[in-house]
């Protein structure tokens, strides 16, 4: 992956970090920019990281990364849920 596209990304997205930091776990940019990146970016993102790659984040996020209406959007444009069988977003077992 182009760590430099990733590290523009990152100055935008990650602003707690520094873009050399934040792209040393690229799944987190990933999931960031996907959640709350602007139409522009998120066409970059897919440029950069490829359509398998975005599955894979998705499929493998942690709570907290994606707003229900990020989850939901990325489940249908990714082709992986259909109409009403997004799963349940990831969270917390207590027990």
């Amino acid at each position: 992956m182009d760590r430099d596209g990733l590290a523009l990304l990152a100055q935008k997205y990650i602003w707690w970090k520094s873009p050399q930091d934040a792209v040393d776990q690229p799944e987190r940019v990933i999931a960031q920019v996907m959640n709350i990146g602007d139409f522009e970016d998120i066409q970059r993102l897919e440029a950069l990281a490829g359509t398998k790659m975005l599955v894979d984040v998705l499929t493998q996020a942690e709570i907290g990364q994606f707003t229900p209406r990020s989850w939901s959007y990325w489940h249908y444009r990714l082709g992986i849920a259909a109409i009403g069988e997004v799963p349940a977003l990831p969270s917390r077992r207590l027990g």
